[in-house]
């Protein structure tokens, strides 16, 4: 009796086993069908954890879950009802309102543009299709535009997943905003003036070994690196007088478009010292809107005069006495002449206004310049005067106002420059002609309000260890 006990038990064990089994493949095969069919993730997901619990439930000792089924020899599990529950759950607003926004697959790229780079190895590395770039290649404005921007400025694109090239944006120094977006299968170009907001930025360095590696390691921009350089040129030799140990503060815009910087602007402010001398410099806009540079005392550090007003010449008669080639008998030569090709440019040797533009004796195509105080400055024998210049024009040092040739008494194509105090000529290369003129008495009170914060930030840069402050 015994045997036959213990053999019954083990034929109901059997049977319970085989019934448990049933049930976990029918409920297993149940439900995958009915998740096969929701194509979202998040479904997917739940009928991974189902089948994950079911694993687990099947894996519990089999005497462990006999209450919990309850299942009775040789009862039919295939009618087991199996009922599916689905609620919408609503997205929440964060995430709507950053689908809408922008596409999950748009990409932003933002590259600099190198020496020898091409259109297309430029796109290629922004990871636009080689479909795409060839699209735009087709595009004679596009190609046009993007080959104007130079080498070292930057220029930003937004792409899908497969490369799909959605827009190119640029921002060139004048802050014009250069946009080519996409237009079907083709691409528009426009220009728009791109609202830019203006920050200014604080740092500061040491010279180790070169000026590039002591402001690339602040991270000062090239930009401004050169105008630093520019504004001490005067007193400093950059090539030679560099000595270890010599430091720069500057103070300087940066234009930002939607949040990201996209351009230098001025420096507002600079301090360098070398080799224990410390020099100093602030912008001051004037009310016509030019701007110059200033020691924090009001002294110009740009020179009143060039000493040319061509470039590239050389000298072949001087401010003396001379025999006239033409009227054949010695006469005082009031200026010095500058023998070049026709058609040099020459140049405004200081900011001034127009006194006379027009033909005069001798002197063929003649101008003459008014400066500040009693200066004034001539030029004859022009081929040609600058287009539209006219007597009361205000121009600026460095402005062309005509070109080298041989109007007038003259034997060949030269410029004759004269250099007047209170009208009378003088030698330009001799007289004591005044390096920089300094503020006037009528804008220093706005000079010093302007500029008195651009000195306290460089008082705040002096003795710190500052890299840089936004």
């Amino acid at each position: 009796m015994v045997t036959v006990s213990i053999i019954f038990r083990l034929f109901r064990t059997s049977l319970i086993c085989y019934a448990h089994a049933l049930f976990v493949k029918k409920v297993v095969t149940m439900t995958r069908q009915k998740t096969d069919s929701l194509a979202h993730p998040e479904r997917q997901q739940a009928r991974k954890m189902r089948l994950r619990w079911l694993v687990a439930a099947s894996a519990v000792p089999l005497f462990g879950i006999i209450a919990a089924f309850g299942v009775a020899p040789q009862t039919d599990t295939s009618n087991v009802a199996i009922s599916t529950v689905i609620e919408n759950l609503p997205i929440p607003n964060t995430i709507a309102q950053a689908d809408s926004a922008a596409p999950a697959s748009a990409y932003w790229r933002d590259e600099r543009i190198e020496p020898g780079d091409s259109i297309a190895k430029l796109l290629n590395r922004m990871e636009v299709s080689s479909d795409e770039i060839a699209r735009l290649l087709r595009n004679k404005d596009a190609t046009h535009a993007i080959s104007s921007i130079k080498p070292g400025m930057r220029i930003q694109a937004q792409t899908n997943a497969e490369g799909e090239l959605i827009w190119l944006r640029h921002i060139s120094s004048d802050g014009t905003l250069l946009q080519i977006a996409r237009a079907g299968q083709n691409f528009t170009v426009s220009q728009t003036k791109a609202a830019l907001e203006t920050h200014s930025v604080m740092k500061s360095g040491e010279i180790r070994n070169s000026l590039f590696g002591a402001t690339d390691a602040a991270g000062v921009p090239d930009s401004i690196t050169t105008q630093l350089t520019q504004l001490f040129s005067t007193d400093i030799d950059f090539h030679r007088d560099l000595l270890r140990g010599d430091r720069f503060n500057v103070v300087y815009e940066v234009f930002y478009h939607n949040g990201e910087p996209v351009m230098t602007g001025h420096i507002l402010a600079a301090e360098f010292t070398n080799d224990g001398h410390t020099y100093r410099a602030v912008y001051f806009k004037h009310a016509n809107g030019a701007g110059e540079y200033y020691t924090p005392e009001g002294k110009s550090l740009k020179d009143a005069f060039l000493r040319s007003p061509i470039e590239f010449s050389r000298i072949s008669s001087g401010f003396s006495m001379r025999y006239h080639p033409i009227l054949k008998q010695w006469r005082e030569h009031k200026g010095v002449d500058y023998a070049a090709p026709t058609g040099t440019k020459i140049k405004a040797v200081a900011d001034a206004v127009v006194d006379f533009v027009g033909q005069q004796n001798g002197y063929g195509n003649f101008v003459v310049l008014k400066h500040s105080g009693n200066y004034s400055t001539a030029y004859g024998h022009m081929s040609a005067f600058a287009k539209g210049l006219h007597k009361g024009e205000k121009i600026s040092q460095g402005d062309v106002i005509g070109y080298v040739g041989s109007t007038g008494w003259a034997t060949g194509p030269h410029l004759h420059f004269e250099f007047r105090i209170a009208g009378v000529a003088v030698n330009p290369l001799t007289a004591n002609i005044p390096r920089a003129f300094p503020i006037t008495a009528q804008y220093r009170s706005i000079f010093n309000s302007t500029t008195k914060p651009l000195v306290a930030k460089l008082d705040l840069l002096q003795g710190t260890n500052l890299a840089a402050m936004e």
